[in-house]
């Protein structure tokens, strides 16, 4: 796959997506550390930390003002762009068309939140229901920006259900789809 990008001097991507929960950041990162490549994992939280906002608010900045997603997402895809990367985001396997080999991760909201609730603390049901919300908002706003339904993945190369298996497992998974150690 990644040989085609190479021989036209196209970097080599690797994009990595799915839900809040699934374990996205953390198999980009694994994948990336493995295959010796530069990880881009520029999110929401990211953007909040830069601007100084909690992370909820710019959850509702983003909702009433879409120039928010255009600037993440045009970012990573440009940050994705200066070379061979592992990119991890909610949309890159949409984003980023070019790229080698496009993984979706998936997991139940159940699952999801849990692992979000472990990670940022809260009560269990009030964690799975702003994981649901988020969801939902989250596919609304990317319809209405894109065009995009990511609960439609049918076109990714590799579909992981993320739900009992470890990350490192998961990052196995990915690299020997790539080709093997170093996705070249």
């Amino acid at each position: 796959m990644s040989q085609d990008n190479e021989a036209i001097g196209k970097p080599s991507i690797i994009a990595i997506s799915g839900k809040s929960g699934c374990g996205n950041s953390t198999v980009s990162k694994l994948v990336a550390d493995r295959l010796g490549r530069r990880l881009v994992n520029y999110t929401f939280h990211t953007m909040a930390e830069e601007m100084g906002v909690p992370f909820v608010r710019l959850l509702q900045m983003a909702s009433a003002d879409a120039s928010y997603d255009r600037t993440l997402d045009e970012r990573q895809v440009a940050m994705a762009h200066e070379g061979d990367c592992v990119i991890g985001s909610r949309l890159s396997i949409w984003l980023v068309r070019d790229a080698a080999l496009r993984v979706y991760l998936h997991a139940s909201s159940e699952v999801r939140s849990e692992r979000i609730r472990k990670r940022e603390g809260g009560d269990s049901a009030e964690v799975l229901a702003f994981t649901k919300r988020r969801d939902e908002t989250d596919r609304e706003r990317y319809l209405s920006i894109y065009g995009i339904d990511n609960d439609r993945y049918d076109f990714a190369d590799l579909v992981i259900n993320t739900e009992r298996m470890t990350p490192d497992r998961i990052a196995d998974v990915v690299v020997a789809a790539i080709g093997g150690s170093n996705g070249r």
